[in-house]
């Protein structure tokens, strides 16, 4: 993984003196809140429904054991044992008192670790493929070109206020996108091209929140010298023409679709000719420096011994419907990927205390060299463990509650902190989660199910992603009560073309009904589907309308047709 240069350092430690004067100044009196408030969103720092919550980043979801034991030492001692993990792959203390960040931020730092904008109208932590540079499906290793990235967005002046927030991923997978990278302000898909060169369909427009959009190529075959300046391009577009004036407008999808997808490339394309192979060009030197940072771990000359694996699958079936859900191929013979759920029922999705963090971090160095990976889902992976102690990881995972075997299933819930911590959100989420794991807590009918996804989001910000969720479940306020509102058939898929909003079903549901819901749809799913059929395709053949009347009751239609 990457490491900071002394460079870094030195600009992570200013930075985090700079803040513990800012802060001295505010309890001074010197600094009134609304100016500190500018201030402290550039470190990170929100002040949430009950307490300030930290942001941390963790670029494109990598993580060192040494880093997630700073982040459980961070957690209890200056929060309340715990932290979570959001679907931008960062982590998030929800307790936090602001006189004592500036101390966080220097743990952070001993352990190259920051959270310089992971807020504030930036561009934003860059997210990846969590499986990045072990996946058999891989055309070329996104991380080089993330961190490439990364560096150039960092403290980039021009950039540092735009209209409203950033986000930019990358994918480089021939058959899945694991990143949502067309849901991005800005997403990257690697390839390469006929001379075996590495270059960037570039996305543009992409986005959740009250107005989801796919985003759209702007720009094929982009040679990846051009990474920066390109963007740069783009991003001096939508700070030119981008709304200021209207928070609702103000996201790079508003502006693309006020100007056209083939106006808004004109745009960037003329930007561009001014910056094209100019001095903001990345060179070979350049990327080849940032990609020693993520050289292989010293990989063991490992044959598969197929049939020792065999006779433990055989012999116990926990560890083989483990297996089934959890573990992926590798690109060197011998080892394999495994994701650790975080979705144990009664565990809020995507939290995590200080112990499990400990725990992990362990696990990490027993069997798979020191480092850890975040997941879009809000999971943990484990990228490279030997096949033969796949057995003995399952073992450990199981004890200490990580080894649910439900990645891809019902149960894997994304979701958002919603109304129990964030100021925005417009219902609680993490009960709502609890529910439905609680009532389908069953392995085997949700192995039964097969791959299902589900997101919920505490309001129309879309923290969750429930806009791309198979089933999707948005909270919504009617006259100051909490409730929820279904959509079925949202999807992520390896292009544009086969990522999809999910649609709403009909009108919303209070917090009891939830889970009676959900069981209906899949009680409806599993009355139509063919054999082998997964949800998102029996949907996709039969529609909406057999759901729609199964949920709801005859009555409801009337109303429904009466108010048309």
């Amino acid at each position: 993984m990457y490491h900071y240069t002394e460079f870094d350092r030195r600009m992570v430690n200013e930075r985090v003196a700079q803040f513990r004067d800012q802060v001295a100044r505010w309890q001074s009196g010197a600094l009134s809140e609304e100016e500190l408030r500018p201030l402290r969103l550039q470190n990170g720092l929100y002040v949430q429904r009950h307490a300030p919550m930290l942001r941390v980043a963790i670029p494109y979801g990598l993580l060192a054991s040494r880093q997630l034991r700073a982040l459980a030492h961070i957690a209890r001692t200056w929060d309340r044992g715990y932290g979570h993990f959001s679907t931008r792959q960062n982590i998030q203390f929800n307790w936090m008192k602001i006189e004592q960040v500036p101390d966080v931020l220097a743990a952070l730092a001993a352990v190259q670790m920051h959270a310089i904008q992971t807020s504030g109208n930036c561009v934003r932590n860059i997210t990846c493929d969590p499986f990045a540079g072990v996946a058999r499906d891989e055309i070329v290793d996104p991380r080089p070109y993330c961190e490439l990235m990364r560096q150039w967005s960092t403290f980039h002046p021009e950039f540092s206020f735009l209209p409203r927030k950033f986000k930019i991923a990358f994918s480089a997978s021939a058959t899945e996108d694991r990143a949502a990278t067309a849901m991005h302000d800005v997403g990257f898909y690697l390839r390469r091209n006929a001379a075996g060169e590495v270059v960037a369909d570039v996305l543009a427009g992409g986005g959740m929140g009250r107005t989801p959009v796919v985003g759209s190529i702007v720009r094929a075959g982009l040679p990846w010298h051009h990474l920066p300046t390109y963007t740069e391009a783009l991003l001096r577009v939508y700070n030119r023409y981008g709304r200021r004036d209207n928070i609702y407008k103000a996201r790079i999808k508003m502006l693309v679709r006020a100007l056209g997808v083939s106006n808004f490339a004109s745009e960037v394309d003329e930007e561009f000719a001014f910056l094209e192979n100019g001095p903001g060009t990345a060179t070979d030197a350049e990327l080849a420096r940032i990609a020693a940072g993520f050289a292989p771990p010293r990989y063991r000359s490992l044959e598969a011994d197929c049939a020792a694996l065999a006779r433990q699958l055989a012999a116990h079936p926990g560890f083989a419907r483990w297996h089934g859900r959890s573990v992926r191929p590798h690109r060197v013979a011998g080892y394999a990927a495994v994701t650790l759920s975080l979705k144990r029922a009664g565990v809020a999705p995507g939290d995590v205390d200080g112990a499990t963090m400990v725990a992990l971090a362990q696990l990490a160095d027993r069997f798979s060299f020191g480092e850890l990976r975040v997941t879009h889902e809000q999971n943990i992976v484990l990228a490279d463990v030997a096949q033969h102690e796949l057995f003995d990881l399952w073992s450990a995972a199981r004890v200490l509650g990580l080894a649910t075997p439900n990645i891809g299933l019902l149960t894997d819930i994304v979701c958002c902190p919603g109304g129990d911590f964030c100021a925005l959100a417009n219902a609680k989420s993490i009960p709502i989660a609890q529910a439905i794991q609680e009532r389908f807590d069953d392995i085997d009918y949700l192995h039964d199910l097969g791959e299902i996804s589900l997101n919920i989001s505490g309001c129309i910000n879309s923290c969750g992603h429930h806009h791309v969720g198979n089933i999707g479940i948005l909270g919504v306020d009617k006259q100051g009560a909490e409730f929820y509102q279904v959509t079925l058939g949202g999807a992520l898929g390896p292009d544009p073309a086969r990522t999809a909003i999910g649609t709403v079903l009909g009108r919303a549901f209070a917090a009891a009904e939830v889970p009676e819901v959900i069981a209906t749809i899949l009680d409806r799913y599993v009355a139509l589907r063919a054999p082998g059929e997964l949800f998102v395709d029996t949907l996709a053949r039969v529609g909406i309308a057999p759901f729609k009347s199964a949920v709801y009751p005859a009555q409801d239609h009337l109303v429904e047709l009466q108010n048309a």
